[in-house]
């Protein structure tokens, strides 16, 4: 059953997915009108499922399920890939590639391919405290507090420049 993401408890669980471009207008809406019925549908194991979606900044797909009422099996966690599946063939929307991590650069979400990053970081086009996106948030909650961390406090702090130990 689809329920406006606000509504959702702090323990839902979420899954983001990450486009390879950002979305446009039509494209947002259609996306949209999709994953409502979607998530009016879908269900574990035939029990309907307090789900819910959001599209943030154009460019990030969030959904959710309330686990407190029902929690998403494997196969109903296949069902929405197959759904994101379905958008790229349909729309040439690339939901599931991992080959690129976004930062927030003038308040525009770029996308730095992964074998890019130590250079990056290296030559200071990108820095400690670039901001980025916490893509693993697991819950409500989690997303809500960090969505957004400087690239220091995520895992990409191993591309860092070494400063010497004197």
């Amino acid at each position: 059953m689809y329920i406006p993401f606000d509504l959702l408890p702090h323990r839902a669980r979420l899954w983001i997915y990450q486009a390879d471009r950002k979305l446009s207008e039509v494209e947002e809406r259609v996306v949209t009108e999709e994953l409502q019925v979607f998530c009016a549908l879908w269900v574990a194991h035939g029990n309907p499922l307090n789900t819910s979606f959001k599209i943030e900044r154009g460019q990030f797909l969030i959904l959710a399920v309330d686990d407190g009422v029902a929690g998403a099996s494997g196969c109903s966690i296949d069902g929405s890939v197959r759904l994101l599946k379905s958008l790229n063939d349909r729309m040439r929307i690339d939901f599931l590639s991992h080959s690129r991590v976004p930062f927030l650069i003038d308040d525009e979400v770029k996308l730095v391919p992964v074998r890019e990053l130590k250079e990056a970081f290296s030559t200071g086009i990108l820095g400690p405290d670039t901001p980025t996106f916490h893509m693993l948030a697991a819950t409500k909650e989690v997303w809500e507090r960090s969505w957004i961390l400087s690239a220091e406090k995520t895992w990409l702090a191993q591309y860092l420049p070494k400063t010497p130990v004197t």
